[in-house]
């Protein structure tokens, strides 16, 4: 005998199984049963995760220069499960933002940047900027020290950027300088203009991969199998499950293994020693550190720019030259200097 509630939801919502399986069953390359490829979804999962446990810190945050750092150091000392909810997040961002990044890399590795995929390229590197300035964001909400100060070293560097630069500021600040109404600027970008744009951009990404489909990638083993695709319902689905709740298993642990910490509140009056933002700035802050800041931020700017036309120079390049894998040395090349960078920055005493 059918449940009843089953059959509720027949009456209205009329899919059968094969229906289902019509709708979801898109063709997956065969490659795509390597976790590493599979590190797409990775990213929306994460996404996920701040979302429900930004949700649930916002309930105490009050973003605001005379509450905010208490509203965290509550959430971490006092509310329930408050530290375990406050790991989570912190840690989720920084898997988040190595997914992104990881992600990427992949696409750039493996040519799949390449025509007609220039459009999907160009979605994906605002969403790996989209990703970067909620790390940079969440990490002002903190009031603590080492935030605030970053926050107003990261203020005045984008105050650096020609043309755009004075107006930037002003934007992120509300002012000259950090002042009342800064707190709940980075707030609201946080917590609400980057979300939204961060859903639409993955919306817009995951439209595209259905219109032009997944960029095949051949290994030897492929070649003995029958098939050169298998069903996104519900092989694939499971392979993006068992990622997720391993995530989770890690996650947890981090979180309690090594909790969130809180530094010294902020005091506008003190610059701390040493001023250092979140590991995945450390590369830009190396480069700040090497060269004059108009030097460095001009330079910046111009890598970014390449990355984001990368399609169309890599296009020139195997058209012009004979080089037509440059893009693999020259990826490896920058691989190698960011990981430097990072180290050197991670490790320099100060």
């Amino acid at each position: 005998m059918a449940n009843p509630l089953v059959n509720w939801f027949h009456e209205r919502l009329p899919l059968a199984d094969v229906d289902l399986r019509e709708l979801t069953n898109e063709p997956v390359p065969n490659h795509l049963k390597r976790w590493w490829f599979a590190l797409g979804g990775t990213p929306a999962y994460l996404f996920v995760v701040q979302a429900l446990t930004g949700v649930m810190l916002a309930v105490y945050y009050q973003p605001s220069a005379q509450t905010a750092y208490e509203s965290v150091r509550y959430i971490t000392e006092e509310a329930a499960y408050g530290w375990y909810l406050r790991s989570l997040h912190k840690w989720g961002a920084t898997f988040m933002v190595a997914a992104v990044i990881l992600h990427q890399m992949r696409v750039y590795f493996t040519g799949a940047y390449r025509k007609p995929r220039e459009i999907n390229w160009l979605v994906g590197m605002t969403i790996l900027t989209c990703t970067l300035m909620l790390g940079f964001t969440g990490y002002c909400l903190v009031y603590e020290q080492l935030s605030y100060w970053g926050a107003a070293v990261g203020a005045n560097i984008a105050g650096s950027v020609p043309v755009v630069g004075d107006f930037t500021k002003q934007l992120l600040l509300g002012g000259e300088d950090y002042n009342e109404r800064t707190l709940p600027r980075f707030y609201v970008i946080h917590a609400a203009a980057l979300p939204i744009a961060l859903a639409l951009l993955v919306a817009i990404h995951i439209a595209v991969v259905r219109l032009q489909g997944v960029t095949e990638t051949t290994f030897k083993d492929d070649a003995k199998r029958e098939s050169k695709t298998f069903n996104f319902f519900p092989d694939h689905l499971m392979t993006e499950v068992m990622i997720g709740l391993v995530l989770m298993v890690i996650l947890t642990a981090l979180a309690s293994i090594v909790p969130a910490t809180l530094g010294p509140p902020a005091d506008p009056l003190t610059t701390p020693e040493v001023i250092k933002p979140e590991w995945f700035f450390y590369v830009a802050f190396r480069w700040l550190k090497l060269f004059s800041a108009q030097a460095a931020i001009l330079s910046m700017g111009f890598i970014v720019f390449t990355m984001f036309a990368w399609p169309w120079i890599d296009a020139w390049i195997r058209r012009r030259t004979r080089f037509s894998e440059a893009s693999v040395w020259i990826g490896i090349a920058g691989v190698l200097a960011i990981i430097a960078l990072t180290v050197w920055e991670a490790v320099v005493a100060h």
